[in-house]
């Protein structure tokens, strides 16, 4: 196998779904954000981004919060360092495959 099938074969799964590389790509760029962030920025339906977030909460790459703004629930989301770790292996894995 090539170099480049070789590189495509070894990414990881769960990250590479397209709904989730695209919920750890924003979470990479801050250190917390809330459900409704993730929610308006992905265009992903309630039920579809919950998902998601439920298989990489289970796959020890996030870590979710659930708290109260006064009165109002608010779910928080973030990477965890196994979570941030794995987003830079896949990246790095995905750049070597196509450079």
């Amino acid at each position: 196998m090539n170099e480049q099938l070789q590189g495509i074969a070894e990414l990881d799964r769960v990250i590479h779904e397209p709904g989730r590389l695209m919920i750890l790509a924003l979470l990479s760029g801050v250190k917390e954000c809330d459900f409704l962030f993730l929610l308006n920025e992905t265009g992903m339906t309630k039920g579809n981004l919950s998902s998601h977030l439920t298989r990489l909460e289970e796959s020890g790459y996030v870590e979710i919060e659930k708290t109260y703004r006064g009165k109002i629930p608010q779910t928080l989301v973030r990477l965890t360092r196994r979570g941030r770790s794995a987003f830079e292996v896949y990246r790095k894995v995905l750049k070597g495959a196509f450079s």
